[in-house]
């Protein structure tokens, strides 16, 4: 006899589910067979009582249930070696030179609540809901026989835990802890300040950005803000700019960048400044009555950290973004690039771009767009699950 608890859910509540989300909201519940366990898995069933998949129960999230498969399976260690290593061949066959990616992109491979990233030989992971934390003990042996790492890290210090019920944690799930950690992105070698940096260590999903961009930097003045280790500025350096700099308000951050450059060899072309942008920006483009903003860039990067973690707080991210860009475009000379990016899940690409010729209409440019940006393909986009794209960015060429 079968005594998994069932979750039915109520009249219209199942179309999102069988068209691939896999998050179920406490008001989309109709009634459980049975108090379920933190963690424990449930099948879910619609109104009328027909299957539509298992997945982990929580009660102390707003996401009561996450969605592991549509099928009555067994989430088990062969479960996490097939879905780990589907995710892996994706990552081969889209990014088979990368040595330093994204594994498990939590919904973006069918793994709610996973992430796992790799810097060389080493992986560090998050568990951002409490049935994955609790299985942990099944995902760290499947990752060690799938990519034979020199360690596993955990890397749980996200303020989200918490609405899962769960502390905030780091440490080491297997091996030795190194001492750093260091990534190889497009041939160029970026080391991670101990501190952990952010994220799991890196911004991992700009790196095919960080190559489509520096096509705009030969021979030219670059401003890269919001640098954090210098990935957008190194790139552009090795691409042939005359001069970068690299603008951020960690001083962490900007030591980094500046180790980083002289590790490649492309320290003596770079300037950094531990600083706020916004204030950086305004100094450079605050006049008097006669005078007259000197623009000074041929290419200028714009990417920020996410203005907003909720819908309440767009106004503000919008007014945010509309002054960065407000300045940058004013220190940009005719024919420069601005190439733009923007990570929050809940200002989508139009918001974006309105937000952006907005500023342009206030400064009386004008602007050609001549390329479109999204994450690395080790971040796949699952349209059904549109919390999966959430970075988005262009490139401009300022026309007038």
């Amino acid at each position: 006899m079968d005594t998994t608890p069932t979750v039915l859910l109520k009249p219209g509540e199942a179309d999102r589910i069988l068209g691939g989300h896999p998050w179920i909201y406490d008001g989309s519940i109709l009634r459980i067979t049975r108090p379920p366990e933190n963690g424990e898995v449930v099948q879910i069933k619609d109104h009328r009582q027909r299957l539509l998949g298992v997945g982990f129960y929580n009660g102390h999230s707003r996401i009561r249930v996450r969605v592991m498969a549509p099928d009555r399976v067994e989430i088990d260690r062969d479960f996490f070696r097939q879905r780990i290593g589907a995710a892996l061949a994706l990552r081969k066959r889209h990014m088979p030179n990368a040595t330093s990616h994204r594994v498990v992109n939590a919904e973006g491979d069918l793994l709610s609540g996973l992430i796992v990233d790799r810097y060389e030989d080493v992986l560090v992971v998050q568990t951002t809901s409490l049935g994955m934390d609790q299985r942990k003990g099944m995902i760290v042996p499947v990752l060690q026989e799938l990519l034979s790492p020199r360690a596993i890290l955990e890397r749980n210090d996200i303020a989200s835990r918490k609405f899962e019920g769960m502390d905030e944690a780091q440490g080491v799930l297997a091996g030795n802890a190194p001492e750093s950690l260091q990534a190889k992105l497009n041939g160029l070698v970026f080391n991670i300040p101990a501190s952990g940096g952010h994220k799991t260590g890196l911004y991992l999903d700009q790196q095919s950005n960080y190559e489509s961009v520096s096509r705009w930097a030969k021979d030219g003045q670059v401003l890269d803000c919001f640098s954090f280790l210098g990935g957008f500025a190194l790139h552009a350096l090795r691409a042939g700019a005359k001069s970068v700099m690299a603008l951020d308000q960690s001083e962490e951050a900007i030591a980094a960048a500046k180790s980083n450059a002289e590790a490649n060899g492309l320290g003596d072309r770079l300037q950094c400044e531990a600083t706020n942008v916004f204030d950086w920006l305004k100094a450079q483009t605050t006049t008097g009555p006669s005078e007259r903003v000197l623009p000074k860039f041929d290419l200028i990067v714009l990417d920020p950290p996410s203005f907003t973690r909720n819908r309440a707080a767009v106004g503000d991210a919008l007014r945010g973004y509309k002054e960065i860009h407000l300045r940058a475009l004013r220190l940009l000379k005719p024919g420069g690039v601005l190439a733009t990016f923007c990570c929050s899940h809940h200002v989508d690409a139009r918001l974006f771009e309105e937000v952006i010729m907005a500023a342009a209409y206030d400064c009386r440019r004008v602007l050609r767009r001549i390329a479109t940006y999204s994450q690395s393909l080790d971040h796949p986009i699952l349209p059904s699950i549109p919390e999966t794209e959430y970075l988005k960015g262009y490139a401009y060429e300022l026309a007038r």
